[in-house]
Parts: structure tokens; sequence; C-alpha cells
């Protein structure tokens, strides 16, 4: 298996077709997952629901900004309605859902979303919580998936072009795990990243990024125009 310079197994599927269209099928928990997000998130505002589902049925909850959290929260149910194929001795791994944090002054509406500088972060959430059901894999914290092949930015307005899964800070410890009779579910967010923080992840591993993060202010909270943590400043003319 092909190996990051971190020692970390690299997954390729530029050559691999998704299965055929698969109407969901699966044990639901969106009732469940909906209270969990009310519990630590906060009062779910609307849910966004496909019209057409492909493997497993995607809703995307959303969480309108409060002063506990200026940020509007979207968390999916239904990536969770089937297992994922988590490696041996993982198997509390096999569930997961997503969440993206975006800006209080994020445009959300119907209308809004036929704009794709707005729509991205939502079609991303559908698509990984997708992903791992159509090609038979599994995504957990610490794992990266590009835009790509080499890596395109996501939208126009910002240079950020691949996604991190990372444990929410936002929302606490609590809201990492809500575990049922039948199976645990894993929550994570999305942190879009740079080329340059790629390249010192699949170096030196997920870790090594925690610190720039923490220099430059990090948050959950999506910011199309942050610092680069690992670019080099300029000085005196060189790089």
């Amino acid at each position: 298996m092909e190996k990051s310079e971190s020692g970390a197994p690299i997954h390729r599927y530029d050559d691999v077709e998704p299965k055929a269209f698969e109407s969901p099928t699966g044990d639901s928990s969106c009732e469940e997952i909906a209270d969990h997000i009310e519990k630590h998130v906060g009062r779910v505002e609307m849910v966004f629901h496909e019209l057409v589902s492909d493997q497993v049925h995607i809703d995307v909850h959303w969480v309108k900004p409060t002063a506990e959290h200026p940020f509007h929260a979207l968390v999916t149910s239904g990536m969770s309605d089937k297992a994922m194929k988590a490696p041996e001795g993982m198997e509390e791994a096999q569930y997961a859902e997503l969440c993206i944090c975006l800006p209080a002054d994020w445009k959300l509406s119907e209308e809004d979303f036929k704009d794709d500088k707005n729509y991205w972060p939502i079609r991303w959430l559908k698509f990984l919580a997708r992903f791992p059901h159509e090609y038979d894999t599994w995504l957990w914290w610490g794992h990266t998936i590009p835009n790509g092949n080499p890596p395109s930015p996501f939208s126009t307005n910002t240079k950020l072009n691949t996604m991190l899964l990372m444990p929410t800070v936002a929302f606490g410890e609590a809201f990492h795990q809500l575990k049922l009779e039948s199976k645990t579910i894993n929550f994570f967010t999305l942190m879009p990243l740079y080329t340059e923080e790629v390249e010192l992840k699949m170096k030196s591993g997920v870790e090594a990024l925690l610190d720039g993060f923490e220099k430059y202010n990090v948050s959950d909270t999506l910011d199309i125009n942050r610092p680069n943590t690992v670019k080099r400043k300029k000085r005196f003319g060189l790089f």
C-alpha cells in the first residue's frame, strides 16, 4: 500500500468507479441525530432534504447563529445509515456524520445556493457523507480529501482546496459521539486546507498542523481567506 512520508496510508480513487445507483437502505437514526444536534449545538432551524438519493439519504440540519455559537452550523444525517468499511479492529469507526461551521454572514437561502460560492460547503458535506458508501471505504479524523488531482480551489474566491476531517472544538467533547443501542456515531468537522498545509500533513502527520492552527487562531468556523499556517514569509526578496 502507498504511504505518505509520515507513514499514513494513501488511498487513490482516480481510477475507481463508484457503485451503480442504489436506493437508500439501512438503519436510519435521523431522529436521534436531530435530538443530539439540539442538545449540543442548538435548535434546528431547517433541514435541507435531498430529492434524489444514492446509497444513503443525506439531510443537512441547519442551526442558526446564536450568542453562544455566533456562526451557522450544518450537520448531516444519513451517512451513518450504513456502516463504512472500517479496518479490522476499529468497529467503533464504522459510523460517522459530518458538520461544518460557516460565518454568520454566509448566505444560505435557496436563491443564494444557485451561486456555488455559497453552496460549495453544503455540496462537500453531501459528497463526503456519501463517499465511503460509493467507494466501499471509510472516513475518519485526520483523513484528507483533495478537490481533484491535482487539487483545485473549492471556489473562485478562495485558495483552499482540500478537506480535513477533525473532531469539532466548538461544541465540546460530548458532541463527538452519539451512542445508540445498535451503533456508535462519530461526528467530525470539515476543515479546508491549503496545498502547503496538506504537504506538511503528508510529510509529518496531522498533528504537525495543530501548532500552526493554534498560532494563527484557526477555528472550526470556515474563513475562505484565513492565513496559510505553513506558508513561508518573504524576506529580503527571497522565499
